[in-house]
């Protein structure tokens, strides 16, 4: 069995339309995403290309990388229990801040370093408004390196709105369960950091090591996209 479908076969046993079926179902998904490779999902020339990235010079670079800035995502597949697929980020681009309602995402950098801030609400009763700022704290706020492990956030802590900057080109592969869902009220929000004088006078608090700040809901600029790719590696079986 490929290590893709491994992969697949395990969320569906592991991943429901609620989550995770356990904590031992999610460790046990996170195991096998930790051994998957460029190479399994048809990426390996991509990777090749960014472990020598910084050393290479612009026309080379753009061989293998597109010189758009736009961000690609290949769909490998999604059922009403999760969705598996990966953001081809280039150099210098970005995701904002964004979260994940109600879900338990995993990612796992394939090559490349990108990266990485994510925060938690510190009141994660309170409803969201467009018209209200909420508080939240940093969580993560570092670059990760292929070879490295998956980072796992839930629903509520381990980092639900994060943002990416790849710092070389990079590849991530995404597993969320469940995944976003118009109808099930999972919709994906971005976020960014409020100025001082738009949260009445209360400024950024930093105790005991922890950073907190402000966020309030707004829309991208237009300059913002993600296309869809098409996936190059091993074809599921389902």
């Amino acid at each position: 069995m490929g290590a893709i479908q491994k992969l697949y076969e395990v969320c569906k046993g592991s991943l429901s339309e609620k989550g995770p079926i356990s904590s031992e179902a999610i460790d046990k998904v996170r195991v096998v995403l930790d051994k998957i490779t460029p190479c399994d999902v048809g990426l390996e020339c991509e990777a090749q290309a960014a472990r020598v990235w910084r050393s290479t010079q612009t026309l080379s670079r753009r061989r293998v990388f597109p010189s758009s800035p736009a961000i690609r995502y290949r769909h490998i597949y999604e059922c009403k229990s999760f969705s598996i697929g990966i953001f081809c980020i280039p150099a210098s681009s970005n995701i904002p801040l964004h979260n994940h309602p109600g879900m338990t995402v995993l990612s796992k950098v394939l090559y490349g370093t990108v990266h990485v801030k994510a925060y938690d609400w510190i009141d994660k009763a309170e409803p969201l408004s467009l018209l209200k700022v909420r508080h939240a704290k940093v969580v993560r706020d570092g670059e990760m390196s292929a070879p490295c492990g998956a980072m796992i956030l839930h629903p509520e802590e381990g980092g639900n709105i994060h943002a990416f900057k790849a710092i070389t080109p990079c590849a991530i592969l995404d597993i969320l369960t469940p995944p976003y869902s118009s109808e099930g009220g999972r919709h994906c929000s971005y976020f960014r950091s409020c100025p001082k004088s738009d949260t009445s006078g209360v400024l950024l608090n930093h105790t005991k090591g922890s950073e907190f700040v402000w966020l309030e809901e707004y829309q991208p600029r237009d300059s913002f996209v993600i296309r869809r790719d098409l996936y190059t590696g091993p074809a599921l079986k389902l």
